[in-house]
Formats: structure tokens, sequence, C-alpha cells
């Protein structure tokens, strides 16, 4: 996997945490910072999750760290799966629920720069 894929993978989980945590309305903990690392890559992520959310984020990075992939596929497509069953389903739920949010808010801004020559949403 090359630099701009790790990284590219590493913020999507992020902002996907991020969004179901904020979303849900969960307890947040204090600030924690996360190093996840893939052969010679490094990315370091800051992250204000509950605690559930952050658990499941820092098993989520290390699933990506041990990808034994160079070209990385969906691991909803992954012909060797890596997620025990269990997180998997967890992780999912996440991934359904910000996918169509983050989705929508992004109709909302194009529909909105389109239409109303500025952004609907900010």
């Amino acid at each position: 996997m090359n630099k701009d894929k790790f990284e590219s993978e590493v913020k999507t989980l992020k902002q996907f945490f991020e969004t179901y945590c904020d979303a849900n309305d969960h307890e947040k903990e204090m600030p924690k910072a996360s190093t996840c690392r893939h052969k010679e890559l490094t990315c370091r992520v800051e992250v204000h999750l509950c605690r559930e959310c952050s658990d499941l984020l820092d098993y989520s990075l290390i699933r990506l760290e041990e990808c034994p992939y160079e070209i990385k596929p969906r691991c909803r497509t992954c012909q060797n799966p890596c997620y025990d069953k269990h997180e998997w389903k967890k992780l999912a739920k996440v991934m359904r629920f910000s996918g169509l949010k983050l989705g929508i808010l992004k109709v909302r801004k194009m529909i909105g720069s389109v239409f109303l020559g500025h952004n609907a949403v900010k």
C-alpha cells in the first residue's frame, strides 16, 4: 500500500468514527492520539471519541497496519478477512451510518452550490 492510499484509509476511518460518535451523542473521553504504521509509513491520528468508538477505531487501525495486501481491497470484498466477526459487525454499522450521513451532506452541499450559488451546509 502506498503512502497516499494508507493516509487516505486512516483519514477515512477517523472521519467515519467521528461522524458516528458525534451523531449518536456518545459521551466523549479525553482527546487521544494514536499512531498507525504500515511498513515504513506512519500516520498520527488525533480523535475525541467515546470509549467504545475509540477502542473500535484502535482495532481497525491495527487491522489496517497488518493488511498483507500491496493493493488493499475493500474489507467487505476481501478474500481473507482479518476482522473478528463480532468486531466486523460493529465496524459495518459505523461505516453504513457514516457513509450515508456524509453522502447526504455532500449532496446537500452540491445542491446548495448549484441552486443557491453557495454552500447550503457549512
